[in-house]
């Protein structure tokens, strides 16, 4: 069962009503989680609905969940994870709450302090990019990024089926050199982190693959498979990828508009466009990842529709039945915590 906070979002709870029917009719095992009462009559035929009766309002306290409202949607969807009643969760409301809740309820993985968000964005040559931290620490120290390289890699691996991920870190520039003082130490750790596990038995093909700094759009055309960086880079660079993406299909549709002789090459290529905007909208993946707490946690986008709350329920049912959590603690435990 996949535990979804019915009150998370801007349009909660219609919108995510229609997305757990709509994650439950593709196979996805959905357990709502909200105030019954305000639910009655609501509810979808098939599905449940586990009693918790407060609200975490996107402009309160990320905090609230565990000083003021235990009782909240938002961090009961954790409990359920933590007792075993639910697999996963998922929330589309206040992250900082939700990001509170996941580490209070569930803690971290041992060997890792700082769990990053994680998600994937789309790649020039087809592939798919593991970026993070999308902004749950924005101040990190070079052992912090060291820990979202190892958990990226077990991210790639279990998720995307990546035998031997390329480990990048964001940087302006490729050279050694580049970069701040956090992401100079981090290189060095990485370096050796990779030279040790090469040197192991076996460990040429599976020891970390880094391959050093990375610059934005190098990552986007494909020369790595996760990119690592700190939350408020990461915050920064996912928003202006996202902005990109918008912008550049509005301006294409005005220019498809100002001649109407345009409109019928649009219709041509309808298909394409329609391709275009899958591989390219927020809603496709559906949320980040809170990687490094000991469950899974997928934090949506607060003005998820019913797509994107389908999409952030598959995308955590998919790393329930890859194994991910497992694979997590495997790569932490073997690099970071039994390391030396």
């Amino acid at each position: 069962m996949i535990a979804l906070d019915a009150f998370g979002g801007d349009r909660a709870p219609d919108e995510i009503l229609a997305g757990a029917l709509l994650a439950h009719r593709q196979g996805v095992p959905v357990l709502l989680v909200g105030n019954a009462d305000t639910l009655r009559g609501k509810v979808p035929h098939g599905l449940t609905v586990v009693h918790s009766p407060d609200v975490v309002g996107m402009d309160e306290a990320a905090t609230t969940p565990l000083r003021k409202k235990p009782d909240s949607s938002i961090r009961r969807i954790f409990e359920l994870v933590r007792d075993g009643q639910a697999s996963a969760a998922v929330t589309c409301g206040h992250s900082g709450a939700a990001m509170a809740s996941a580490l209070h309820v569930l803690g971290s993985v041992p060997g890792v302090t700082r769990p990053p968000l994680a998600t994937v964005v789309p790649r020039k040559d087809g592939g798919q990019l593991v970026l993070l931290d999308l902004g749950a620490n924005v101040d990190c120290k070079a052992e912090v990024l060291v820990q979202f390289a190892v958990l990226g890699d077990a991210y790639a691996r279990a998720v995307l089926g990546v035998a031997r991920p390329r480990v990048g870190l964001l940087a302006n520039g490729e050279e050694k050199g580049k970069g701040n003082e956090q992401v100079r130490q981090a290189w060095q750790l990485l370096e050796q982190m990779g030279n040790r596990e090469a040197s192991l038995p076996g460990g040429s093909s599976a020891g970390l693959n880094f391959v050093g700094n990375i610059e934005p759009l190098s990552a986007l055309r494909g020369e790595c498979d996760v990119l690592v960086c700190d939350g408020f880079v990461g915050n920064v660079m996912l928003k202006t990828v996202e902005g990109t993406v918008e912008v550049v299909a509005r301006i294409l549709k005005e220019e498809i508009l100002r001649r109407g002789s345009d409109r019928f090459a649009a219709w041509l290529l309808s298909g394409a466009w329609r391709r275009f905007r899958q591989r390219t909208t927020y809603d496709n993946v559906g949320g980040a990842l809170l990687l490094g707490v000991n469950g899974i946690a997928v934090v949506g986008h607060g003005r998820a529709d019913a797509r994107a709350v389908a999409s952030a329920l598959r995308f955590a049912h998919g790393c329930v039945q890859a194994s991910l959590l497992a694979q997590v603690k495997a790569q932490v435990g073997q690099r970071l915590v039994n390391r030396g």
